[in-house]
């Protein structure tokens, strides 16, 4: 199934129904007095976070969302029914957001997590609630409120723990491929992934954390360029970022120290926050490189990265053979329950 990770939508809650004005009429009783019973209140509409979701996909059909309105009161003081709450479930991680103003109106981060995204109209009073001691047939009524009308837009942002970073074809692909089950569009050309694909590396008995890759990033992503820049939000909520460099290149004249510069500014460019994450450098594709130049290139290679930040650490992998995948995930597994424990 395809990946939509923005939506546009319509909710009105109901309106709820008005008051009535009646008065007892029966026979042999005289001066019954007012009997018009309350209105029902407006429907709420209701969005609640679901594991079992995925997707933002459904909400891209069908987009106008309406809850029930409330019943006009009646005599005999009958009081009007209230409109049915409408319930909308969405993946966790789904950010709501008013069209219009741009306001976050709620983040439902983990399954359960609920919220009324627009308030049913509150009930219209009957001429019943009126009477007193010196109106005892009182003619007034109230009409009942309409409901909240909301422009929505809704944003899913990938809940993982750890998301994968890089220029196109650097291999973050071949490398979630090699270290879970997701079995992620690979090809020998740029821009093979056009969407987030989630996996679940499972380190030990009761170990397992989730990785993300998202669409390679080019120079300018920050401003628009390319595809990554559209899924740049989903790293938000990562807790370690692994940036997956091209250690060589087939082109000899790309330098991949010198692209890993550009991710890493693009990355600031785009969000302070984002850039302050915790970040590991993955050199890929060491099995490109000649057994007799490996240890000179990967120890040159090595030196130049400590340039973007100190303690950085930096691993030579070859997510193709899979060689030292193993040790990069057992180290994410050890960095994250450290985390964990410090929370």
């Amino acid at each position: 199934m395809k990946f939509f990770d923005e939506a546009i939508i319509t909710v009105a809650a109901g309106n709820g129904g008005n008051g009535a004005i009646s008065f007892r009429r029966e026979k042999y009783i005289p001066r019954g007095g007012p009997d018009g019973g309350d209105g029902g209140h407006g429907g709420d509409i209701l969005m609640i976070a679901d594991r079992n979701l995925n997707t933002l996909i459904d909400y891209r059909y069908t987009r106008n969302y309406r809850a029930q309105h409330g019943e006009n009161g009646r005599g005999s003081d009958c009081f009007g029914k209230g409109g049915s709450d409408l319930i909308l479930r969405v993946p966790e991680g789904t950010m709501i957001h008013d069209a219009n103003t741009g306001e976050l109106l709620a983040d439902l981060a983990t399954d359960g997590c609920q919220t009324i995204i627009a308030k049913g109209g509150a009930a219209g009073l009957g001429n019943l609630r009126f009477k007193s001691s010196v109106n005892r047939a009182p003619r007034q009524s109230t009409p009942g409120e309409t409901g909240e009308y909301r422009e929505l837009r809704l944003e899913l942002k990938v809940l993982a723990d750890v998301g994968l970073l890089g220029l196109p074809n650097a291999g973050k692909s071949t490398f979630i491929r090699a270290v879970s089950a997701a079995r992620p569009k690979v090809a020998d050309y740029p821009f093979t992934t056009l969407q987030p694909n989630l996996g679940v590396v499972r380190v030990g008995a009761n170990k397992s954390f989730v990785i993300a890759d998202i669409p390679g990033l080019i120079r300018g992503a920050s401003e628009g360029a390319g595809l990554g820049h559209r899924f740049l939000k989903h790293l938000q909520r990562t807790r370690v970022l692994l940036h997956i460099i091209d250690a060589a290149p087939l082109d000899p004249d790309v330098d991949p120290i010198a692209d890993a510069e550009a991710i890493v500014q693009e990355l600031r460019n785009y969000d302070e926050g984002l850039y302050a994450k915790p970040r590991w450098f993955i050199l890929n594709k060491i099995d490109m490189i000649p057994e007799e130049e490996r240890p000179t290139r990967l120890t040159a290679l090595v030196s130049a990265l400590s340039s973007l930040g100190k303690d950085i650490p930096v691993f030579t992998v070859s997510a193709f053979t899979g060689e030292s995948c193993t040790s990069v995930c057992q180290a994410v597994m050890n960095f994250l329950e450290a985390q964990s424990a410090n929370a």
